[in-house]
């Protein structure tokens, strides 16, 4: 993953999806010979040179300033997540082996968050990590999502499971919209991770073996994850509309809580509340008459 590469074909990307009456330019008619405005225009609009345009798409524009990425940010009409994702590329730097933040050590679950799991027994939760993967997860995740137990490590990684497992598309009622997310969300993490081997092998991997993420996300795709809904159609219950929760802590943001809830007083609480009751674990059941006397006198 080149950050020079992939800054240029985000400028492209951005650039060929405006139209001039998008950003009150003159359309002069006549059929241009590529899909968006013209290098020229966006330079116009971000007050900058063409030439200084055009090295910034072919990578060669050494150390932008903030204030021109901000001017091509408003100029591409790019949302809050999509220029945080400019800046990164601009900015990001070749590193050496020593010191590579990129390249961090394998993760383990914050104390507090898996202290979190354990408390909240009724409402499906699991901590997320870096390029998606799966860290932890409570009884209840498993009863709604599946059961991360039964995979290896390295399977347990959300984009790996939406695109290769196909009970995910059974599922998420919304498979595309979903699946569309994650790769949103993994340009996100190249953004913040360009030299991550790991990410890359990823990545490389569901562009081999899936059509959809390869064609998604040749589209340069950007957003964090931090909030919505999913509505979901469960093999045991049916369908669940569900808000999700993306909580992070300030010192450090590469492990993630999220949780799913259902509104109260609704079809898919009921369903919830039926589904976490079928798969809740049995309580033991004493072996001797000492134990079922000392039970019943609880």
């Amino acid at each position: 993953m080149s950050t020079t590469i992939d800054l240029g074909a985000f400028l492209r990307t951005r650039r060929s999806r405006l139209r001039p009456q998008d950003v009150a330019l003159p359309d002069f008619g006549g059929r241009r010979r590529v899909a968006g405005l013209r290098r020229e225009e966006i330079a116009q609009l971000a007050g900058v040179s063409v030439d200084y345009y055009i090295r910034m798409e072919q990578g060669r524009a050494a150390n932008p300033s903030p204030a021109v990425l901000d001017a091509l940010a408003r100029a591409l009409r790019l949302d809050e997540d999509e220029t945080r994702h400019l800046h990164r590329l601009a900015q990001s730097r070749p590193v050496t082996r020593h010191g590579d933040r990129s390249r961090p050590e394998r993760q383990q679950v914050r104390p507090m968050l898996r202290r979190l799991l354990d408390e909240l027994r009724d409402v499906p939760a699991l901590v997320m990590g870096r390029r998606m993967d799966v860290l932890a997860w409570n009884t209840a995740a498993s009863a709604l999502l599946g059961d991360y137990a039964a995979l290896t490590p390295a399977e347990r990684n959300i984009p790996r499971i939406t695109f290769l497992d196909p009970a995910s598309r059974d599922l998420y009622a919304d498979w595309t919209a979903c699946a569309r997310e994650n790769v949103a969300y993994l340009r996100w993490e190249a953004g913040r991770y360009p030299d991550d081997p790991h990410l890359a092998g990823l990545i490389g991997e569901l562009s081999v073996k899936s059509e959809d993420f390869r064609r998604w996300w040749a589209e340069h795709p950007v957003q964090d994850k931090t909030s919505g809904t999913k509505r979901f159609h469960h093999p045991l219950v049916g369908d669940l509309h569900l808000t999700y929760e993306t909580l992070r802590a300030t010192d450090d943001p590469d492990q993630a809580l999220i949780t799913y809830a259902a509104e109260p007083r609704t079809p898919s609480h009921d369903a919830l509340r039926m589904l976490l009751a079928w798969t809740a674990p049995t309580p033991a059941t004493p072996h001797t008459a000492a134990d079922r006397r000392h039970l019943h006198h609880d």
